[in-house]
């Protein structure tokens, strides 16, 4: 019996990764367009402690541009990623997948209501300790999605290229 393996005879008997379906020539989309949201929301918590420590209108402003870029880049990553999610079964067999999922729709809808409340009540409205407060819940949550979402490319191979 030879110990060497014909590396097609072991491809053959391995179990391909599983696919993202939202990709351009074998890139997945989701997680190109995650950084965004992730950055934008982080700097609205950066840019509310700024007001909070020091005031001034400028800060308030850009929490609230930086929350409506999140929101449209974070509802682009939502899209590739149910995508993603409904056309790869072994996507939705993975329990970290629907905690993935849901973690990442609470913290859209906290960033919604995040907006809203400054734009609808005026900007400085509800800061600085509400808008403070979801802004810094909503990084807490991205951090916590962000490791599973970690753990599903590392751990279970989702979207890896097979070799």
């Amino acid at each position: 019996m030879d110990v060497r393996t014909d590396r097609r005879d072991l491809e053959s008997t391995m179990v391909s990764n599983p696919k993202s379906t939202a990709q351009i020539a074998g890139h997945p989309l989701h997680p190109m367009l995650i950084p965004f949201p992730i950055v934008c929301f982080v700097l609205t918590l950066c840019t509310d402690i700024i007001y909070f420590a020091y005031g001034g209108t400028s800060w308030v402003m850009a929490s609230e541009w930086l929350l409506a870029a999140g929101l449209i880049m974070g509802g682009l990553a939502a899209i590739m990623g149910i995508t993603d999610f409904l056309g790869e079964r072994r996507i939705r067999n993975l329990n970290a997948s629907w905690w993935h999922m849901g973690l990442n729709a609470s913290a859209i809808l906290i960033s919604l209501y995040n907006f809203f409340m400054r734009d609808v009540d005026g900007a400085a409205a509800g800061l600085p300790v509400t808008g403070l407060v979801l802004s810094a819940v909503v990084v807490a949550i991205l951090l916590v999605s962000g490791w599973l979402g970690w753990q599903m490319v590392y751990k279970d191979r989702v979207g890896v290229t097979d070799y």
